[in-house]
């Protein structure tokens, strides 16, 4: 499908990678990964057309279609969420305008035969290429789309203009799921989903018959969605044919043997070195000594890989608090009219890591606000425990950095008895390395200034610790370190996430926040999943599967029964009722031209002319076929119909 032929890119004056080949065929799942900085973004963008790589080409199959989805900086604005989804629908919305153009031609009394002939057959074949875009459940698909990814119904008719950044992002991998693409190219696509968002993404991508490249940093989803590994290395590209887990593997047997191979270098250059030092001013032995020192000149140094593994961060030994460290009674909390919570009771026992799960919007992050003390609620106990000390991570954080100081005067006013060395060493472990240190905070990304927050929180002697979505803008090197501080740390922690792979060692308890409602779960992530997949799966099946048995006591609630039925029924058969009126429409016009050929067949003058004859016999045997196909393809969704309506009776 995508040929990548000697492609070069460099950003002031380092080149990323060198006169790289590459090749991307259909049904090919690739995982882009690399350390940050070395151009997985940059290839994503070069593939998409969106930048222009310094020298070689990328080679396309013709009319190949791409969806590009970057990490952020997506806005749409000026159309409800159903129409901007829809607009995805290029191909097909294209085809039923001319197909509504066609029809309303056909409907014409003066046309001639000729036209009529000619109209008719424009629309079969658009029927046909209708039929092979699978069109009459082309909406449905945008619904069912738009919900997997954490959309409600209600959203459909909002303005698009009043979703935040984190839901425009979704808006954008939703186009790209709707539309006809035959490679997926996705960088960081899970960064803005929550945890049943990010279930139903995977299955999704799992069924996916296209091709995809990906770049993420959550090892769980691309463990499943993934089953090719494409690392960029020292400005090479390397391929591997297997899942994440499988590389990883890999790329430590290949490390350890580019570091025996760098020791043999550097035992032979000592050597070698040590013998032209000797040597240099021996006239007998001026020859051996040109002879080395033009060895040494064109000996390839071999690199060694990029080793995390002497970075060992701890968070501060934590005061002691109380048995309870921090108890909620009652407690109500509201946003103008929208309702989040009604009277809810949670309590927390020192030393827990308690994962927040749940759909966006349920409360995760306004429950971590309440227990933090950051935001105020309407009524109810918030109770502080014996010497409970909170520290809070938010989403938004970077907004409360000052952005007139440096980067490390940020994180030594909260660390008195850390050396410079030593703030140095966790700000590279953060990616801030060299004189990036001496950056002003008002200069940096938004990711960059997250990422100076985590620092400053591994700084703290918190012994109440809550994290919201800490791993976001953390490549895979810097979530181990965070992740394995968070293991050793004494205190009791918090996490609102959505990362399994992250949260797997970390959470011993788990609670489930949607629809105002708090549901302990007392164990890991996974079985939390394990239990919640049933739920997943019921969730995914047709409305029309999933009717619940009311006992019916009056005949009020027998009537909201009924309105409740004919509405899922309409829901679930509006598309095919759309396409079956539009193919009587068509089988109607062939039946008519059909009519028109016989009653010139069945007049004897017309065989004196056997060219005319001919053509006419022709024609009435393609029209004969087309109503043929369109019949078939009627009586086949009217059964459908029926089978659906059956549920209903």
């Amino acid at each position: 499908m995508i040929d990548l032929s000697n492609i070069s890119i460099q950003f002031g004056g380092k080149y990323l990678f060198k006169d790289v080949n590459y090749k991307i065929s259909s049904g090919d799942k690739i995982s882009l990964v690399g350390a940050n900085g070395t151009g997985k973004s940059s290839l994503l963008k070069i593939i998409a057309g969106l930048l222009q790589p310094e020298s070689g080409e990328v080679l396309k199959q013709k009319r190949i279609a791409i969806g590009y989805l970057p990490q952020d900086n997506v806005t749409h604005i000026g159309k409800t969420l159903i129409e901007e989804a829809s607009s995805a629908l290029t191909d097909i919305k294209e085809l039923q305008n001319k197909e509504t153009l066609l029809a309303e031609a056909l409907s014409d009394p003066n046309l001639t035969e000729e036209e009529q002939m000619d109209l008719a057959h424009q629309l079969g074949e658009v029927h046909h290429k209708l039929d092979g875009l699978d069109s009459y459940s082309a909406e449905s698909k945008v619904e069912k789309i738009l919900i997997g990814l954490g959309f409600a119904e209600d959203d459909f008719l909002r303005l698009t203009d009043h979703f935040s950044g984190g839901w425009q992002m979704r808006i954008a991998l939703a186009k790209i799921l709707i539309s006809q693409n035959d490679i997926l190219l996705l960088d960081e696509p899970t960064n803005h989903l929550d945890i049943d968002s990010l279930e139903w993404l995977i299955d999704f991508l799992k069924a996916y018959k296209g091709g995809m490249l990906i770049v993420s940093h959550d090892k769980n989803f691309i463990n499943q969605v993934t089953n090719r590994t494409l690392e960029i290395f020292l400005g090479k590209f390397y391929s591997f044919k297997g899942s994440y887990d499988a590389y990883i593997q890999y790329k430590i047997e290949r490390d350890e043997l580019s570091i025996h191979q760098f020791e043999q270098q550097q035992k032979k250059l000592k050597e070698t070195q040590r013998f032209i030092e000797r040597f240099r001013y021996k006239a007998s032995k001026s020859r051996q000594v040109q002879s080395r020192i033009k060895q040494l000149e064109k000996v390839e140094l071999v690199e060694l890989p990029e080793d995390k593994s002497e970075i060992n961060i701890r968070f501060p030994a934590p005061p002691q608090s109380g048995r309870t460290p921090i108890k909620l009674t009652s407690i109500y909390k509201s946003y103008g009219d929208k309702n989040v919570f009604s009277g809810i009771d949670f309590e927390i026992e020192k030393g827990e890591k308690i994962a927040f799960v749940g759909p966006n919007g349920a409360g995760k992050s306004t429950l971590a606000k309440i227990i933090a003390g950051v935001i105020d609620f309407n009524s109810g106990e918030r109770i502080l425990g014996h010497n409970t000390i909170v520290s809070y991570y938010a989403q938004d954080v970077a907004d409360n950095l000052n952005p007139d100081i440096d980067i490390i005067e940020t994180v030594d006013g909260i660390a008195e008895d850390k050396t410079v060395g030593q703030l140095r060493s966790l700000l590279g472990s953060f990616l801030f390395s060299g004189d990036d240190v001496f950056k002003k905070v008002g200069v940096l990304s938004g990711g960059e200034k997250s990422r100076i927050a985590l620092c400053k929180i591994l700084l703290t002697k918190a012994n109440l610790i809550i994290l919201d979505e800490p791993t976001n803008h953390l490549d895979y090197n810097s979530k181990l370190i965070l992740q394995k501080a968070l293991l050793d740390f004494k205190g009791t922690l918090i996490l609102v996430s959505h990362d399994v792979d992250f949260l797997r060692p970390l959470a011993s308890k788990v609670v489930d926040i949607r629809k105002g409602k708090l549901k302990t779960y007392l164990g890991d992530i996974d079985y939390f999943l394990s239990k919640r997949e049933l739920a997943l799966l019921e969730r995914d099946e047709p409305s029309y599967e999933k009717k619940e048995k009311v006992e019916v006591t009056n005949r009020k609630d027998q009537k909201r029964l009924e309105a409740e039925l004919r509405q899922q029924k309409h829901k679930a058969t509006k598309e095919l009722v759309k396409e079956i009126s539009r193919l009587e429409i068509i089988i109607s016009a062939y039946e008519n031209q059909i009519k028109e050929f016989e009653k010139k067949l069945a007049d004897p003058n017309i065989y004196t002319n056997s060219e005319q004859t001919r053509d006419i016999t022709n024609r009435f045997n393609k029209t004969k076929s087309e109503l043929d196909s369109s019949t078939k393809k009627w009586e086949e969704l009217s059964e459908r119909l029926f089978e659906i309506e059956s549920q209903f009776s």
